[in-house]
């Protein structure tokens, strides 16, 4: 059966959206994975060399470590201050701790990410929550309520190659509306339905976040941005590098007054040009015949470039110069490493409250469809671990002192560490466990009880 006239409008609509971001995102994918081609490095060499190319990988540097600082410990639901025990099965079910690093690099190369909210066939206590691919996905926005009105997710039939080819036609796709979710196929030029579910949640079942979004704006901007440029200054230093070191690395030999048959052996035969030119020893007849050498190449010019280039980095991300190749010759210590990350940790954690928004989101539309009810307002709140560096003493140090000061819980001391909710659990079973062996505990128990029987012994 063929769509809607409306529901086709607002497919070819989001199609066009799709389409707009493709070949952005085709080039942010190759500075990730480092498969970007000569001519985006502005490099004018011939094919044959261009096996000297190297690139530094940057963009995937700076990707990854704030990705492997964003883990989140617990949801909570307002006016709670533990974490719900529904939403963190819903979390664990849907393996969202492994997700949720997609989740983040998907944002951060392309500026932008989804979430995907549905039913559970096989047990509706537990949605389905699914990381969707934001080279398939497209989004229509009401800026007004900044909530999304329309969404789709365009994938070919070829398993190899799912996403799109600018200008290509869509083989399939899934029509998120606010009410209703309809599968669909191109057919003779013509979107036709091949299923629909009749939800009735009132709100379209996707999320999506926007990286670096500016007022006014509903685009992402990818986190690498910024370091793309300096990442292929630093590939064309270090492809000159490679180049100068095979061309010119190795001290280079001189002659005059000679010809090739003066390189003969002692038998009469022609030595090759190999030998010739590497033997340490020349014996010369002809009267003006010269023997010289050219000095190698001096590389540390291109060391001072990557290291400035470098330098750079750091300062348009906010990054440790280490994780640039910076390094000193003695390891920092802790309180250094701490005062050194203090920009990138506050770079996590902004990330961290915006990404926590987007969560409680995904968080809401799932508890809606378990309890028919939503969240008033949003508000869902996602705990993160500490994004800074683990330092093990003073953490210790500190936390001891707050705790025998009388100023920290147990349970507080926990949370301070960055304990799980089922690490927590299992500490209280322990606790349990040893308080129903102790005697004294015991006798303190049965004395609160009134019988006063206390336990024998001196």
């Amino acid at each position: 059966m063929a769509l809607s006239s409306e529901e086709s409008a607002v497919l070819d609509k989001l199609y066009a959206v799709h389409q707009a971001t493709y070949a952005d995102d085709e080039l942010m994918l190759d500075y990730y994975l480092g498969q970007q081609r000569v001519e985006q490095l502005g490099l004018a060499i011939p094919p044959s060399l261009r096996r000297f190319l190297v690139v530094v990988n940057w963009p995937r540097v700076l990707v990854d470590t704030i990705e492997r600082r964003q883990n989140v410990r617990s949801l909570i639901l307002p006016s709670e201050e533990t974490a719900d025990p529904q939403l963190r099965e819903i979390w664990d079910a849907n393996n969202l701790d492994a997700e949720l690093t997609l989740f983040n690099t998907d944002r951060l190369v392309y500026g932008r990410a989804f979430m995907s909210v549905g039913a559970n066939e096989e047990d509706p206590s537990l949605p389905l929550i699914h990381v969707e691919s934001p080279r398939e996905m497209a989004a229509l926005i009401d800026q007004r309520r900044r909530t999304i009105t329309a969404a789709a997710r365009f994938y070919g039939s070829d398993e190899k190659a799912p996403n799109l080819a600018l200008g290509s036609v869509p083989e399939n796709a899934v029509l998120y509306l606010p009410n209703v979710t309809v599968w669909v196929t191109m057919a003779d030029g013509m979107w036709t339905e091949v299923d629909r579910n009749d939800h009735n949640l009132g709100r379209v079942p996707v999320v999506m976040h926007l990286n670096r979004r500016r007022s006014g704006s509903w685009e992402g901007e990818s986190e690498m941005r910024d370091v793309i440029p300096l990442t292929d200054s630093a590939a064309r230093t270090l492809t000159s590098l490679q180049f100068t070191i095979e061309a010119h690395g190795n001290p280079r030999m001189w002659m005059t007054g000679v010809s090739k048959g003066d390189f003969i052996n002692s038998d009469g035969s022609q030595k090759p040009v190999w030998e010739a030119y590497f033997n340490a020893i020349h014996t010369l007849t002809k009267e003006n015949a010269k023997i010289g050498q050219l000095d190698a190449a001096e590389v540390s010019n291109f060391e001072t470039a990557l290291s400035m280039y470098g330098k750079q980095a750091a300062t348009v991300t906010g990054f440790p110069a280490r994780y640039f190749g910076l390094h000193t010759t003695n390891p920092p210590a802790e309180g250094a490493i701490r005062a050194d990350e203090a920009q990138l940790v506050e770079t996590v954690e902004r990330h961290n409250t915006a990404v926590g928004t987007t969560l409680g989101w995904a968080a809401a539309l799932a508890r809606r469809i378990v309890t028919g009810e939503w969240v008033p307002g949003n508000r869902i709140r996602v705990d993160w671990q500490d994004p800074a560096t683990p330092t093990v003493a003073q953490r210790e140090d500190a936390l001891s002192k707050r705790r025998a000061a009388g100023v920290l819980s147990r349970e507080g001391y926990w949370d301070e560490l960055g304990w799980s909710e089922a690490r927590k659990a299992k500490e209280r079973a322990y606790f349990d466990a040893e308080t129903s062996t102790d005697p004294i505990v015991a006798a303190t128990r049965n004395l609160a009880a009134g019988t006063g029987n206390a336990p024998a012994g001196g």
